[in-house]
């Protein structure tokens, strides 16, 4: 009997035990319960719903670019592309095998797909093919349901109405480059593209935009069912340019009749660029759809560089157009009087060196003017000798040369304006002054761009005010009837107006007087006649016995070893409102072949007056 009583407390206590036991268990999970169902309830929410619902980058429509008249110059077009998000693919290379035989894919394409799946996010869809047609799009359609994870998208291709005209203004968009990637999703986007030169690369996020976002059910294997919500980004800023769409075609047309040329045309009083031109030019919608690699060679191995800006990045000695610095520093330091003459008797001695006049026998005595309208060598060999390089360089810097001008484009260079300091930071030899003689008449170590020479140009025929070149206009901008900006809106540059007036008077008699160096090629009708100087720079050294058995002319040498052939100019004369400088790279004479180019140019532009002429919206807008 007690025996059996033992065994009972035993029992019983082991039920209670057991008992508690399962109490604390189901009280731990009735906690746990309530921890998941009430407490974290919005977070499991939230989870489930992100099964459910996934959201989407929208890309914003990209900016225009629009001419100052606003006609397009870069637009976008709408287009279909084929995608994949990798995640929801499974077996990558069975699926682009597949894709394979509906949509042919080169082995380059399907490299980039597996490069781009490796590199990016598995969430993110990877472009697979681009600028699909329509029977593409339809044979993708039909094989939907075998493809899961493959898309149709639409989307924007940038489009460049004017082709090759503007392709070194607005440059071109091209795909994100790993280096470019910032952490910003938008720039993860299959086939978001960027722009890389030009307009498109400088004002990239004004044109960009900002995106929007697409909410999207999706089933368990991640097909789209419906889109539940959208909100749309903000698209783009459209940019209008200074340029004048119908003078850069006419501009590109008549430096296409040269191998390899650049000019740019200035408004002298506000800096806005009117036309800049580098030929040959290329097609940038090559670039928005995907250059094949016999393309980019073709392009990257043209010796005539389609590639460069050769407007903003080409140097070059200036050769004679860089006489008017050497006059307006001979007049400033009064090394030199207007009036002065310096006897050319065809070269100048120096130790045991002679420095030949292009004149052979000289051109006698000379003054300033003349020494310009004949372009005498001789002359600014001994203007620049007695200015020396210290007085030179700082004069030759106010107008614009040796430092970039800030053009609103990537890429531009700043040529050479050398001094003793830039020779010694170099580690070359002590300044000889041999050195200042060839300086005086553009050659040796001085290196200038075509805007520069343009720039340069505009400020001496200004009055002296260093007007600094534009290439856009504000937002929303687009006005002509305005008088011109008064002339204090830029600094004056410190120069005597006498010394500016004579050196002025000099490049009209350039154009205008007989004997001078571009009379042949002037504007006979006065009210748009120029005024010039002409210049011709060697690319390579001529040696003494080549210059005592004759040098060979220009157009017996092979190509790359011919002079280039530079001129500057402005027009009307009684009235300057237009700069332009043209370089043909290895053209030969200034005055026979960029001449007559820059005198074609200022006619065009004095015809078309696009600094005066007010577009068509605003002429409705003014009647109404």
């Amino acid at each position: 009997m007690r025996q059996e009583r033992s065994r009972a407390k035993v029992f019983t206590r082991r039920a209670l035990l057991l008992a508690g036991g399962q109490a604390v268990l189901f009280a731990a999970l009735g906690a746990r319960l309530y921890y998941l169902q009430v407490v974290e309830a919005n977070r499991y929410t939230m989870l489930a719903e992100e099964n459910r619902i996934n959201i989407r980058l929208l890309p914003p429509p990209r900016g225009r670019v629009v001419d100052r008249f606003g006609d397009p110059v870069a637009v976008n077009h709408e287009d279909y592309r084929l995608v994949l998000v990798p995640e929801q693919i499974g077996d990558l290379d069975k699926a682009l095998d597949i894709i394979d035989r509906i949509v042919p894919l080169g082995e380059i394409e399907r490299r980039r797909v597996l490069r781009e799946t490796r590199r990016k996010r598995g969430f993110v869809p990877i472009l697979v093919r681009g600028n699909l047609t329509w029977d593409e799009v339809a044979r993708i359609e039909v094989n939907a349901v075998d493809l899961p994870g493959v898309a149709i998208d639409p989307g924007l291709t940038r489009h460049y109405p004017q082709g090759a005209v503007m392709s070194h203004v607005v440059g071109y968009v091209a795909a994100v480059a790993e280096h470019e990637l910032t952490g910003d999703p938008l720039l993860e986007l299959p086939d978001f593209r960027i722009g890389k030169n030009g307009i498109e690369r400088h004002r990239e996020l004004d044109l960009r935009g900002a995106a929007g976002a697409s909410e999207v059910e999706v089933n368990a294997y991640g097909r789209v069912i419906r889109e539940l919500g959208r909100q749309d980004g903000r698209p783009g800023e459209e940019v209008t340019l200074t340029v004048d769409l119908g003078l850069q075609r006419y501009v590109t047309d008549r430096l296409a009749q040269e191998q390899s040329a650049s000019a740019v045309v200035l408004d002298i009083h506000t800096g806005e660029v009117m036309s800049l031109v580098s030929s040959p030019g290329f097609d940038p919608n090559l670039f928005s759809t995907g250059l094949t690699m016999q393309q980019w060679n073709a392009l990257r191995g043209d010796p005539r560089g389609p590639l460069s800006n050769k407007a903003i990045a080409g140097q070059y000695a200036p050769g004679s157009t860089f006489k008017m610095m050497v006059a307006v520093a001979a007049l400033e330091t009064k090394a030199v009087t207007a009036d002065q003459r310096i006897l050319c008797p065809g070269h100048l001695e120096l130790g045991d060196q002679r420095f030949h006049c292009w004149k052979r026998g000289g051109h006698g005595p000379m003054n300033l003017h003349d020494a310009l309208k004949h372009s005498c060598d001789v002359y600014f060999y001994e203007a620049a000798r007695r200015v020396g390089i210290d007085r030179l360089a700082p004069i030759c810097r106010r107008f614009g040369l040796g430092e970039p001008l800030g053009i609103d484009l990537p890429g531009e260079r700043g040529g050479l304006i050398p001094s003793r300091e830039w020779k010694q930071a170099t580690g070359r030899q002590a300044w000889q002054q041999g050195e200042t003689i060839l300086t005086g008449i553009g050659q040796g170590y001085v290196l200038t761009t075509p805007l520069q020479l343009a720039v340069m140009t505009a400020r001496l025929v200004n009055g002296g005010r260093a007007v600094v070149p534009r290439l856009t206009r504000p937002q929303g901008v687009m006005r002509q009837d305005e008088p011109a900006p008064r002339r204090d809106l830029f600094p004056a540059l410190g120069v005597a107006p006498a010394s500016l007036a004579a050196v002025v008077h000099g490049m009209v008699a350039v154009t205008n007087d007989q004997g001078g160096t571009a009379y042949a090629i002037r504007i006979r009708e006065p009210e748009m006649a120029m005024g010039g100087k002409t210049g011709t720079s060697q690319v390579r050294r001529i040696t003494m016995a080549e210059r005592e058995r004759g040098v060979r002319k220009n157009e017996e040498l092979p190509w790359r070893e011919r002079d280039h052939a530079l001129f500057v100019g402005f027009a009307p004369v009684g009235a300057p409102r237009y700069a332009v400088a043209v370089v043909v790279e290895h053209g030969g004479g200034g005055s026979s072949v960029a001449g007559p180019i820059a005198r074609d140019i200022l006619l065009e532009t004095q015809r078309r007056d696009p600094a005066r002429r007010v577009p068509p919206q605003h002429q409705l807008a003014q009647r109404e």
